[in-house]
């Protein structure tokens, strides 16, 4: 097929669109690249990509595509938080805005990017795709907003598809550390403490960033009855680990660190356990492969490789909230968060 991915440059979207090239698809990434300077390690990027704000896409730029894998958008709570009204503009309005040009331009599949942070606080219990949302932050309220306005586009001709991603984890080029077991492995490596931010009993689960592309592929390649206007939690089931747990299997991971506290850590209001049971029946094709503990040691491994200090990846360079900071105070960006033409670096 041919397909458009969204955020290609972005810490899904490196890893997502080599694995649908190597399964014989036809890809054009779509991307404003705000982090061309954030790369972590090697990266070559051979993809034909549209440089453009996911809010100036045209119906040209959609047409001629059989699906749409729509990832781009603010990444984060610290980012969504920033400006929630632009947060509003770009993670919904943009989203439903293109999913509307995608169906005006006849793509048959648009598979969004959507988060279980939707259910926000949910307590202990596990719940599935049928639960209420409950989303805390305006990046959990904006994913709900798509959903809801973008499964009412759902007819004959146009299947959206809502991939509820777990808290991904990973090794990307683009490597987000603001992810809880990315964050808490890189503390661990670069001061010897695995440095936790919450009083460590929040649920969460949480998924390897090739579990998440394989979930695309898996959507992409089923037939459309599987999946049309369909929403599925994507990881696994027993991939539910309080924060605590996780920082006991870094410590296990990473050489001689111990766990430490912030001195405000406190209890978090973001508390949820998933069941994702529904994707692994209904898509065959979904094999989860990662786990916490060999996701910590892929992250210990590669930060050792690569090499990593502190002030890097709680500061500009690797930051996301830093880094958009960062760019606005050199006016690099604009209020809006789009480039300024006279002093985008090339």
């Amino acid at each position: 097929m041919k397909v458009l991915v969204t955020g290609n440059k972005g810490y899904i979207g490196v890893v997502l669109v080599p694995m649908l090239e190597d399964a014989g698809h036809e890809v054009i990434g779509l991307d404003s690249d705000l982090y061309n300077t954030c790369t972590f390690g090697e990266y070559e990027d051979k993809t034909t990509t549209i440089i453009k704000d996911i809010r100036d896409v045209t119906l040209a730029d959609l047409e001629g595509f059989d699906a749409v894998m729509h990832l781009a958008g603010l990444s984060n709570d610290p980012l969504g938080d920033l400006n929630p009204e632009l947060t509003m503009e770009i993670n919904y309005r943009a989203s439903v805005r293109l999913a509307e040009l995608a169906k005006q331009a006849g793509v048959r599949r648009y598979i969004f990017s959507s988060s279980c942070s939707n259910y926000g606080a949910a307590g202990d219990d596990y719940i599935d795709e049928s639960a209420d949302f409950n989303p805390v932050t305006p990046y959990g309220k904006s994913k709900v907003l798509v959903e809801q306005e973008v499964a009412r586009l759902a007819d004959d001709s146009f299947s959206p598809t809502f991939l509820r991603n777990a808290t991904a984890y990973g090794f990307s080029p683009r490597l987000r550390f603001d992810l809880v077991l990315n964050n808490l492995t890189a503390w661990a490596f670069t001061t010897g403490e695995v440095h936790l931010k919450s009083d460590g009993t929040p649920w969460r689960p949480i998924v390897h960033i090739e579990d998440i592309s394989l979930a695309f592929l898996a959507v992409l390649h089923a037939p459309i009855g599987k999946i049309h206007n369909e929403a599925f939690n994507v990881g696994a089931t027993e991939e539910n680990y309080q924060i605590r747990d996780l920082a006991q299997i870094v410590k296990e991971t990473v050489p001689g660190c111990e766990i430490g506290f912030a001195d405000n850590a406190g209890p978090d209001k973001r508390n949820y356990r998933v069941n994702c049971d529904k994707i692994v029946k209904t898509l065959p094709e979904y094999k989860p492969r990662w786990n916490a503990s060999r996701g910590a040691l892929e992250l210990y491994k590669v930060y050792k490789r690569v090499g990593l200090e502190l002030d890097e990846f709680e500061g500009p360079r690797y930051r996301r909230i830093d880094h958009i900071k960062n760019l606005l105070k050199t006016g690099a960006l604009e209020e809006s968060l789009r480039w300024n033409e006279k002093s985008k670096v090339a």
